[in-house]
């Protein structure tokens, strides 16, 4: 009786809290962070980035293009943010271009999420044992069978442990998926990061067509560290590519409902384009509460008609 009891109950909890992730994700709203985008020309009238360091083989175009690497062998570049990324939640949204001519090339370029910044190495022209994300797109195969190239990965460094780089990071992939045709686009190529805290780290790419978005992966339960510096990086070595940085847009993601947002009510948000009063924001709490309510209404009205049956059967079974 019991089970048939539950079985009753369980289908409305779970659609309470179906409808109520569904309506967390359409309440999402941006603010935009110039701290940590880039548009051109890029640099100010003394030829300097206010809120952007770069270095190594990196070269500027105001016009154009951030170029981390040229088609040059043994190249590697860097463009890494001054201060640090401390929204909780956040997406990035960046223009790039991986080009070049022949039909060898490599090696590939990166996005950071680090804990460090602005450091040279060997992993794609950056700091091996690093702390936070590495996002890799790599280009040039080396031992990785039965994957296709350019393939993109992410992995979280915990500051120990180095990337294998032997098999194109095989043991240290979270996530990843192929990017055949991610080279050579003759439109602009886009990839987006979008990162809640401690919930779930999201990558999506436009390659295939202009405005078809293509999910890359999604990964549940990622922990970035709370301060963290944005960077790209490339890096070239026997073989070799152009990696340019069109654009980089930077948003603070929060909801009105107040579940992952950092404005309260009565503040103003960013919404295609506009800053708007937050007048929802109240009537977004109350809602979030008449959910939870009701889930917990039905919780302990099951388990209380549960038990007055089993015990209702118990007398009966005494006598």
């Amino acid at each position: 009786m019991l089970s048939t009891i539950f079985a009753r109950v369980l289908p409305l909890l779970l659609a309470a809290f179906t409808f109520a992730e569904d309506i967390d994700k359409t309440d999402i709203k941006t603010i935009p962070l110039r701290t940590h985008s880039l548009t051109n020309p890029y640099l100010d009238s003394d030829l300097q980035s206010r809120w952007f360091d770069f270095g190594g083989s990196t070269v500027i175009r105001a016009d154009q293009y951030i170029r981390l690497t040229g088609q040059h062998q043994s190249e590697a570049g860097w463009l890494f943010s001054r201060v640090p990324l401390t929204a909780t939640n956040w997406e990035v949204e960046v223009e790039f271009k991986i080009h070049g001519s022949g039909t060898l090339f490599g090696d590939g370029m990166a996005m950071w999420v680090t804990k460090d910044r602005a450091e040279q190495g060997t992993v794609f022209g950056m700091k091996d044992k690093f702390e936070g994300l590495g996002l890799f797109f790599d280009t040039y195969k080396n031992n990785r069978p039965g994957v296709v190239f350019p393939y993109i990965m992410a992995m979280v460094g915990d500051g120990q442990t180095a990337y294998d780089s032997g098999n194109d990071g095989k043991a240290n992939e979270l996530a990843g998926c192929s990017a055949r045709g991610i080279r050579n686009v003759d439109f602009p190529t886009r990839l987006k990061v979008t990162y809640f805290q401690d919930k779930e780290l999201t990558v999506d790419l436009l390659y295939k067509k202009e405005d078809e978005w293509t999910r890359c992966f999604q990964i549940p339960n990622t922990k970035l560290p709370a301060v963290s510096y944005l960077g790209f990086s490339a890096e070239t070595g026997e073989l070799s590519d152009n990696h340019d940085i069109v654009s980089v847009e930077t948003r603070n993601l929060y909801s009105i409902s107040g579940r992952t947002g950092t404005p309260p009510a009565g503040t103003k948000y960013y919404s295609r384009g506009k800053y708007k009063t937050d007048k929802s924001a109240s009537s977004g709490s109350w809602f979030w509460f008449f959910i939870k309510f009701l889930a917990f209404g039905l919780l302990v009205a099951g388990a209380y008609v549960g038990f007055t049956m089993y015990r209702t059967k118990r007398r009966r079974d005494r006598f």
